[in-house]
């Protein structure tokens, strides 16, 4: 067997291993709980180890091509679906992102006190594997399938173990969710059919449209489909309202999974589909996706700075911070869409982190209400040391990845006068974020114990961190640091593949002149006749 046949078949086995230990956990409600939680290192495990191999064995040579290529006959050839795997410079990055988070759900999820232990696992395990699938997809009904599949567990999970206010906050994303599921396969059929190709394979779809466009009016329209389709499962402004309620209730394993990876599917997406089969359609929606990016990163800011709720404000905070990588999208550069990708990696890790540490928190205070807690740190201060440092990976310290991923949009922004304007805007997010990421910061862990949280302080119930609590929080703070000191590691490979299906060394002006501008830019010009 050659070594890339081998690789292709480990591709193939990091989407069936969770999928296939889901199963054996459904069915062995009688298993011990040691043999649960090695079966689940197991099944939470293999994804991540063989990412890190194929990131090893990856040939970035290969742009515009994919790496480790598996196509499969699944008996729907007749329309041109084969299950065809793959990975490239875009879709690695992202697929690591998923094997960690994974994994760093997996462990703390084991170790939990949730009732059928068992069947919360396999759920995961499910979510993991239609993950792993997402990603290493290359044919678009594949794409969209896996997206489905790890979306099904993330209602179970809410309407099973959920918190109060479940059932209406599973109803709302339901809703939401599956009106963006529709009009995202809607944009795929519609984009099949179009092409007039006989496969759903995105490089067949790629090399059709190289060679013959589709008309503006066509790209248009199909580009509304996917950009509103995949803007809802994203939680674009003003499509928003599901995120935050539905994470404030999700139990940890299912909130740390959707919105540190499943989330990612519509950006995803949008920069590898979307934007570069469609350029005509970018240009004539990218002013849209700009005023609502604008929308995510202030008013949703703003609304985050309200919440004394530490579910719900980490709901809208992470809301917000999707407004960056919709920015960054809407440079349609290189250096913009890069910056997008990193800050999809980095907030993928960071709000995962701050989700199970949110809970954590919980176990030792008993409530989630900012003003009802208060010096903390006095008795769990590695709890404090992991807060403060996901807080500040989250607004965007340098050092984390985070960091490069804001910079690189900003530097994006800032090459033409013609979106120069954006950065100013954009930049009050930060201050937002610092001021409810501080304020959560000194509420929970500093200050004067308040009367309702001091008598369990001194009665010495709370405890710092345990080993189960600290491996995960490790292995996500490691990712946060390792992509902050060291971002080429992302970096390189999604360049040379994003300089393929984006030749472009500037934001399209074209698109942004329909934005309205600052008054300099609207004042008459003179004319040389």
């Amino acid at each position: 067997m050659g070594n890339l046949e081998a690789s292709s078949l480990c591709l193939l086995v990091s989407i069936l291993a969770p999928i296939l230990v889901g199963l054996v956990l459904i069915c062995g409600s009688r298993f011990s709980v040691n043999s649960m939680r090695a079966l689940s290192v197991f099944g939470f495990g293999l994804p991540l180890m063989i990412g890190i191999m194929l990131y090893g064995l990856f040939d970035p040579l290969l742009a515009g091509e994919y790496n480790f290529e598996l196509r499969l006959p699944t008996g729907l050839e007749s329309i041109g679906i084969y299950l065809h795997l793959g990975l490239n410079g875009i879709s690695m990055p992202l697929f690591l992102l998923a094997g960690m988070v994974g994994l760093a759900t997996g462990l703390y999820a084991m170790n939990s006190k949730a009732e059928r232990l068992h069947l919360y696992l396999a759920l995961l395990l499910f979510m993991l594997g239609g993950l792993m699938g997402t990603f290493a997809s290359i044919d678009v009904f594949f794409f969209y399938f896996f997206h489905e599949f790890a979306l099904i567990p993330t209602f179970l999970m809410i309407g099973i173990w959920g918190g109060a206010g479940r059932r209406v906050a599973a109803i709302e994303m339901t809703i939401y969710l599956t009106l963006g599921a529709l009009l995202s396969l809607l944009g795929l059929i519609a984009l099949y059919v179009q092409c007039g190709v006989d496969s759903f394979s995105l490089l067949e779809l790629r090399n059709y449209l190289s060679s013959q466009a589709l008309s503006e009016t066509v790209q248009n329209n199909i580009f509304a489909l996917l950009l509103f389709g995949f803007g809802i499962l994203v939680s674009l402004f003003p499509f928003h309202s599901w995120a935050p309620k539905g994470y404030a209730v999700a139990p940890t394993g299912a909130a740390m999974l959707h919105a540190g990876v499943l989330k990612k599917f519509g950006l995803y997406g949008l920069l590898q589909i979307t934007a570069p089969l469609l350029p005509s359609g970018a240009e004539h929606w990218f002013p849209w996706i700009v005023w609502l990016a604008l929308g995510n990163i202030i008013l949703i800011g703003l609304v985050t700075m309200a919440q004394k709720d530490l579910k719900m404000m980490l709901g809208y905070s992470s809301v917000m911070h999707m407004g960056y990588a919709f920015l960054g999208i809407a440079c349609f550069s290189v250096v913009g869409v890069g910056g997008a990708l990193l800050m999809m990696v980095a907030h993928g890790l960071s709000v995962a982190l701050l989700f199970m540490l949110s809970t954590c928190v919980y176990h030792r205070s008993q409530t989630f209400d900012l003003s009802s807690m208060g010096g903390l740190a006095t008795k769990a201060p590695v709890l404090a040391g992991f807060f403060v440092a996901a807080t500040m990976a989250s607004i965007g310290l340098p050092g984390f990845g985070n960091f490069w991923g804001e910079f690189t949009i900003f530097v994006a922004l800032a090459e033409t006068d013609m979106t120069k304007w954006i950065v100013a805007p954009a930049a009050i997010g930060i201050v937002i974020s610092a001021i409810y990421g501080l304020r959560a910061v000194s509420n929970i862990f500093f200050g004067q114990a308040k009367d309702s949280f001091k008598a369990r302080l001194e009665s010495g119930q709370v405890t710092d961190l345990q080993p189960f609590e600290k491996l995960p929080a490790c292995l996500l703070i490691g990712g946060l640091l390792l992509t902050g000191i060291f971002p080429r590691i992302i970096s390189d490979d999604a360049n040379r593949e994003l300089a393929v299906l984006y030749p472009y060394e500037q934001s399209n002006l074209t698109a942004i002149e329909s934005v309205i501008l600052p008054a300099e830019a609207d004042a008459p010009k003179e004319v040389a006749h």
